[in-house]
């Protein structure tokens, strides 16, 4: 059978799904690589289809077992389908159709909940898929993208997940109040990162040994003054060096390791 086109209609509709407005309209997505795409299958995720061409064929032999073994339907495209199929410049020949991975808010809010990362009014796909992929690291229980975020379906952001997108629950709340409501309600303490926080992150290992929920700005000015207030404690990062501030990634990597630093070793301690 010869290879699909980029004007098969398979792959005309899977095209389709780089975009926002038909991937919110289908409520599915494009994962594409060889380890995205092993970690959705690993993750039980339902994976439609799976696109790939004849090099890859032999590449990821392993990978379209699993995936037909799973009912997957496969189906072999030209090279210049899998561009069309792809957000990047090099792309791996290996594109997949899943369903979205995000979960209702209070799937992820919940009383057992000790760790979880709230980035507010995300932008940069990016930053997002690297405080999911930190997240997972340090073992949260989930991450909630609150306000006007970035959707954690983009292929950027699934790219830079590495894979951690599949492995922990996500929300998405457009409403701030709910989310922080929501926190409350589950009896977990709101922290904000602050660079004029009254409480020091060098000081804060009583603070953090409690269930916590890091609120984290967005990527050009930071969390609200409004939303910042309403935190039960603005936490600042000492820098001891000449920069001015810290980037988003850079500053949520930080928090949610010290958080996970300390939960971890009063658990042990018990």
């Amino acid at each position: 059978m010869d290879p699909l086109t980029e004007r098969t209609p398979r792959v005309v509709s899977a095209v389709k799904l780089l975009r926002t407005a038909d991937r919110r309209k289908t409520r599915r997505f494009l994962v594409e690589g060889e380890n995205a795409v092993g970690e959705a299958l690993a993750a039980c995720i339902v994976v439609h289809e799976l696109f790939h061409t004849a090099d890859a064929t032999v590449r990821y032999e392993d990978l379209l077992g699993r995936a037909e073994a799973r009912g997957v339907r496969t189906a072999v495209v030209t090279d210049r389908a899998i561009r069309a199929l792809s957000d990047t410049v090099t792309p791996p020949g290996l594109v997949a159709v899943c369903d979205f991975v995000d979960v209702p808010l209070e799937s992820v809010v919940t009383a057992d909940a000790r760790l979880l990362a709230v980035p507010v009014a995300i932008g940069e796909p990016g930053n997002a898929g690297t405080v999911l992929r930190m997240a997972d690291a340090m073992g949260a229980d989930g991450v909630v993208l609150a306000g006007d975020s970035v959707d954690p379906h983009n292929g950027k952001c699934v790219r830079s997940s590495a894979g951690s997108v599949f492995h922990l629950p996500v929300a998405r709340e457009r409403d701030v109040d709910a989310v922080l409501g929501s926190i409350r309600a589950a009896g977990i303490q709101i922290l904000a990162t602050a660079a004029d926080g009254e409480v020091d992150l060098d000081d804060a290992d009583e603070l953090l040994s409690a269930p916590s929920a890091w609120l984290f700005g967005n990527e050009a000015h930071g969390l609200v003054p409004e939303i910042a207030a309403r935190a039960d404690h603005r936490i600042r990062i000492p820098i001891h060096g000449r920069a001015e501030s810290l980037n988003l990634a850079t500053a949520a990597s930080i928090c949610l390791y010290s958080s996970a630093r300390v939960q971890n070793r009063r658990t042990t301690e018990r």
